[in-house]
């Protein structure tokens, strides 16, 4: 994400590299490039100025200290002022009520009902809420059955009034069905629909009214760029709604909308969507976001991410084999498995600093690990719990069963030798050293 603006804004502090202090007439070629590339990010012309002439007064007259360079200054100034431009700190959604009542708006083909689905299970497994989800797209061939598909997939009711051409109907009868279920959560999901088609706006303000809800939330999707900043005022000028929800920020985005569209309607971004799968949602973090986009990582997201697969009883059984030198490919197929459960991993590559660049033109996708998944499977059962007994011609056998050839499998296990080693040595869990391998993965089995 925010690739193109990334590279443009460290060409942009490559100016200041090498100057003993910052001048009026450096820091302003400097910030001139700045602004170019917030306007090539789809940023509208004020606020890129704005933005622009804020970093300029304070970067003026600030003394360099000894161990800061004027670009290292710099950075922090724009660092600091992209997340006070995005709205400073994250915003919670509101969870009170009983039940609480999400509403979801925004325009067709924004990501809608695939968020409602994500939210409702990000309510369901990280908040341990009951959410039901209400099918509330009357107008759109195949949104309910979609919405039932998603419900089905994570475990979640959805309600649904077969025939019914009625939004504000079906979402107050919903709300009494959520409260004769113990649902603590009603997350109701409606047509997509233009800021200037009067009749639609008029139906989604009567359903806000009628089942007045904690949270309405307008879903932008983010490749829009600009012209979602424009659509988002528009429908905050007739809703009014309490947060905003960007979709797609792993595609293509150039950054417009994410930069600017809390300067504009003043709500804050409360989540993103970043993939097609289910769990595929962060919440929004505007001084996170701008280290990404400085290209300097997200170390506290990756680690959180880590922290919600791990388990203290298996880390301390692997502690233990790790310890007795014990450890195996059962226990690496289970290392492999906890990563794959944190997200895609070319995302949380770029959250390493400095490997976002790094990692640009790898193709690494959701299967990076399928080749090396695949040999370890075509291991019997004892050799998978026993490295040693696999010798050539075992190798030979397995390199046959799993579609690789001998370099690969040999490669593969000289690389579980190397990382068993080191996992002896730091015996701090495999997931770091498993990381590592990632770095490295150029032509690693199933990585190339």
């Amino acid at each position: 994400m925010f690739e193109g603006l990334s590279d443009r804004l460290e060409r942009s502090f490559k100016i200041l590299k090498g100057q003993g202090h910052i001048t009026e007439i450096n820091v302003a070629e400097t910030l001139k490039d700045v602004r170019k590339a917030l306007l090539d990010a789809d940023v509208s012309y004020k606020i890129a100025k704005d933005f622009t002439d804020e970093v300029k007064q304070k970067a003026l007259g600030q003394g360099v200290l000894t161990a800061v360079s004027p670009s290292q200054l710099m950075v922090k100034i724009v660092h600091d002022d992209l997340a006070t431009l995005m709205g400073s700190e994250k915003v919670d959604i509101n969870e009170k009520g009983n039940p609480a009542i999400i509403l979801i708006a925004g325009l067709q083909g924004s990501g809608k009902t695939t968020f409602s689905a994500k939210l409702a299970n990000y309510l369901k497994t990280k908040k341990g809420k009951s959410p039901l989800l209400v099918a509330g797209d009357v107008y759109r061939p195949a949104a309910i059955d979609q919405l039932k598909v998603l419900g089905e997939q994570i475990g979640v009711e959805v309600y649904t009034e077969e025939g019914s051409k009625d939004p504000v109907k079906i979402a107050k009868k919903a709300v009494s069905h959520a409260k004769s279920k113990n649902h603590n959560i009603v997350i109701v999901d409606t047509a997509g629909r233009l800021a200037v088609d009067d009749e639609m706006m008029k139906e989604i303000s009567s359903i806000k009214k009628t089942i007045k809800p904690q949270e309405t939330l307008f879903v932008v999707d983010a490749m829009t760029g600009q012209d979602a900043v424009n659509t988002a005022k528009a429908f905050n000028d007739r809703l009014d709604y309490e947060g905003v929800v960007l979709t797609k920020l792993d595609g293509d985005t150039r950054g417009g909308a994410a930069l600017t569209i809390r300067s504009v309607v003043n709500k804050p971004i409360k989540f993103v969507g970043i993939g097609e799968k289910m769990d595929a949602i962060d919440i929004f973090h505007p001084e996170r976001m701008a280290d990404r986009i400085l290209g300097m990582g997200d170390i506290v997201s990756l680690v959180e991410r880590a922290q919600e697969q791990y388990d203290e009883e298996d880390a301390k059984r692997l502690q233990k084999k790790i310890a007795k030198n014990q450890f195996n490919f059962n226990d690496f197929l289970s290392q492999i498995k906890q990563i794959k459960k944190m997200g895609n991993v070319k995302d949380l590559m770029g959250m390493i600093p400095g490997m976002g660049k790094a990692m640009r033109d790898t193709d690494i996708d959701d299967d990076a690990f399928k080749g090396i998944e695949a040999i370890i499977y075509s291991m019997t059962p004892a050799e998978r719990d026993n490295p040693k007994l696999l010798n050539g011609s075992r190798r030979k056998r397995i390199a046959v069963g799993s579609g690789s050839d001998i370099q690969e499998v040999n490669r593969l296990i000289k690389q579980f030798g190397e990382t068993s080693k080191m996992m002896k040595m730091m015996t701090s869990g495999g997931g770091k050293n498993m990381m590592r391998m990632m770095k490295n993965a150029g032509g690693r089995p199933g990585m190339n």
